[in-house]
């Protein structure tokens, strides 16, 4: 099992900065990918930006030049910096990530998608 916690959330003005953490613990050989996700009142779940264990990175049109995705490899953890917040950024973010949680001869690598249990952001004046 693979538990993902968040933090980082909270109310900021617009203009302002947060920045979010997601730490990845339990039973797992690698993290192949690490992202955020934002999921709005009445809207579906859409990607924010994320990143591969080789530091490739995707960024929504929507927060490129203004938010900044980071991983430390060693603790397991990705984080979201995100500076010029707008009201539109207003959502709960989500952690994902794809592991691999063991592999075998027969199976090769088996991998598993989670998530973590999302954090609010609220960008009001």
């Amino acid at each position: 099992q693979v538990s993902l916690v968040e933090s980082g959330g909270g109310l900021v003005q617009p203009g302002g900065s947060l920045r979010l953490s997601c730490a990845a613990s339990g039973r797992f050989l690698s993290i192949n990918v690490m992202g955020w996700y934002l999921q709005a009142p009445g809207k579906e779940r859409e990607l924010v930006a994320d990143m591969t264990e080789g530091g490739r990175t995707n960024y929504a049109d929507s927060v490129k030049g203004r938010f900044t995705i980071s991983r430390d490899l060693a603790e397991n953890t990705v984080y979201l910096q995100m500076n010029s917040l707008k009201p539109e950024d207003t959502a709960v973010y989500y952690c994902r990530s794809s592991v691999v949680i063991y592999t075998t001869i027969e199976q090769g690598d088996v991998r598993g998608d989670y998530w973590g249990q999302g954090t609010q952001v609220t960008v009001s004046s």
